[in-house]
């Protein structure tokens, strides 16, 4: 493996060792900063330098002990989606090399100061895009194109619900399915965001108890859960498409089959985070076409609510969980 000469992010100055690197590790529910193993990268993988890594609900989930992460992924370091610089590369690598600014979603592991990764998995960071904004793009970006077009089919001219848009996929998918032709309503809690949601593309911005009155929807994308998606079934045109990638308002639901069968509607789920790798390079691709032109040349954009150094983690995620935010969290090595 190439291994380029580093400073640790965080530390400049200080001669690095080749065999440690520290990392937010859960220990009995609480983060701590503390050392770990360097990752080791397979010959078809990237060694990178986390420069950013945005947080996000299943960061959350895994920290209480409910959603462990993947055989594979490290158990006890969260951390779905980061940017950074390669710093390393496995033999059969072809595509990138030392020095290039890379992106990615990744199974955990990405608040750290390392990571590897599947070369095929990951994404070129535009040069218009500074570190933060890069951190906080590559899970709700894929997550959102994932689910609103290969998912739901969604088109040009078609009526899509956005449940919970001023959050990190939610003001993605407001953001790729404006710049796709669509008309969005999206569905936002707190009135203060509205006008900030509004800006983003959304053609209607609505409180959540207004979501049964602004329908027919073509498409919803349910970010909430069970109350979202039984409101959205009752509004859905005939032929629509309901796309599960939340359940923070409940995951079980009282279904009225009737009313799928009288809409010949479609409900379905996707997550990205326990995928095969294959099947995340196909996303990652998708995404490298169709959006990522999108954001490099400012079309759309990554909101950052708030950063914070990776070390204080536990802050970053107290700010995360304390709601009334616009777009990302993101931890960044300095």
């Amino acid at each position: 493996m190439e291994v380029a000469a580093r400073e640790r992010p965080g530390k400049p100055g200080v001669a690095p060792t080749l065999d440690q690197m520290d990392a937010v590790t859960i220990v009995d529910g609480h983060l701590i900063w503390q050392t770990r193993p360097d990752p080791e990268p397979a010959a078809d993988e990237l060694l990178v330098a986390v420069r950013s890594a945005g947080i996000n609900g299943a960061d959350l989930l895994q920290r209480r002990g409910f959603y462990p992460a993947p055989a594979g992924a490290p158990a006890d370091i969260p951390g779905l989606e980061f940017a950074g610089e390669v710093v390393g590369t496995g033999s059969s690598v072809q595509r990138f090399q030392v020095g290039d600014r890379v992106m990615a979603v990744v199974a955990g592991g990405a608040q750290a100061e390392l990571v590897a990764v599947p070369e095929q998995t990951v994404l070129p960071v535009p040069d218009t895009i500074g570190w933060e904004e890069a951190g906080g793009f590559a899970e709700v970006y894929s997550t959102a194109y994932d689910a609103l077009f290969t998912q739901a089919d969604l088109t040009a001219g078609e009526r899509v619900l956005i449940s919970g848009a001023a959050g990190g996929v939610g003001t993605a998918g407001v953001q790729i399915a404006h710049a796709a032709g669509a008309f969005v309503v999206a569905s936002v809690r707190n009135a203060d965001m509205h006008d900030s949601v509004r800006a983003l593309g959304a053609d209607e911005v609505i409180e959540p108890g207004e979501v049964a009155n602004c329908g027919p929807y073509d498409v919803s994308l349910e970010l909430v859960g069970a109350p979202g998606l039984t409101v959205a079934l009752d509004a859905l045109a005939t032929g629509g498409r309901i796309v599960v990638i939340g359940i923070g308002g409940g995951a079980n639901v009282e279904l009225n089959l009737l009313a799928v069968m009288n809409k010949r509607a479609r409900i379905g789920g996707s997550t990205l985070r326990s995928r095969p790798v294959g099947e995340k390079a196909e996303v990652a691709r998708a995404v490298e076409a169709h959006v990522l032109p999108l954001l490099a040349s400012g079309q759309i954009r990554v909101p950052v609510a708030a950063t914070f150094p990776m070390e204080d983690a536990t802050a970053g995620y107290e700010r995360f969980s304390a709601g009334a935010k616009l777009g990302k969290v993101v931890l960044v090595n300095r």
